[in-house]
């Protein structure tokens, strides 16, 4: 599979953040948020062919329990079937977080879904061929509901303004179930200040909605490089 790079950090988002973690990030995407944090992995994909040995012997460098399964889009990789389920059976505790337009039978601990809201869409007039592509591609319900039925999960929104809440709203009352507590949103920005300028009226509405405000702390601990 193709990987981007391999690393130690600190997990900043969601249910298990705060935790050291070895992230594994894949590269390649079927879609292409104008907004992507790493286009590395999507609009100039970029990496080396590595086997699934090799990544073991690589995550195998550092001794710690958390792996992030991670790109790009990792569930376009086959591989990581069998990744997933060496690194299970040497007792780490896996994250694999998707956009949920895809399906694998992977082992994991997590599953960390971020469907992406039509905020995510590039431009037609910039990108019109991937506009449409995207637009058609992001939005999954069958595969959502799949994954939130099959494993433990967390979902996670990127929004930009107050009315993209309101989407969030509108796309879970399509499901049967979902627990309010297990849904999360995260406000799109790329620098410490952008986020906290967003940050009280997201916190507001996830405290109306019984969601949980999820701040991208790795922003604020390191800026937004790779590595982190």
């Amino acid at each position: 599979m193709l990987i981007a790079e391999i690393y130690k950090s600190i997990q900043g988002e969601g249910r298990r953040a705060g935790r050291p973690s070895v992230f594994v990030r894949a590269s390649g995407c079927n879609l292409r948020c104008h907004f992507c944090d790493t286009p590395y992995t999507s609009w100039s994909p970029e990496g080396q062919d590595l086997a699934v040995d090799d990544v073991l012997a690589r995550v195998d460098e550092w001794d710690c329990e958390e792996i992030v399964l991670t790109g790009g889009e990792p569930m376009l990789f086959a591989e990581l079937i069998p990744l997933a389920k060496e690194l299970k059976a040497r007792g780490r505790q896996i994250t694999i977080e998707t956009a949920g337009t895809l399906y694998l039978p992977v082992v994991c601990d997590l599953m960390s879904i971020s469907p992406k809201l039509s905020n995510s869409t590039p431009p037609a007039e910039r990108h019109a061929r991937w506009s449409r592509r995207h637009e058609r591609t992001r939005h999954r319900p069958e595969i959502v509901a799949r994954l939130t039925a099959e494993y433990d999960y967390q979902l996670k929104f990127v929004v930009d303004e107050p009315a993209d809440c309101d989407e969030v709203a509108q796309y879970l009352g399509a499901f049967d179930s979902v627990d309010p507590a297990k849904v999360m949103l995260m406000p799109q920005g790329v620098d410490a200040a952008e986020l906290a300028a967003k940050a009280p009226w997201v916190a507001e509405r996830c405290e109306q909605q019984g969601w949980t405000y999820c701040p991208r702390l790795q922003i604020n601990w390191f800026g937004p490089v790779r590595g982190t």
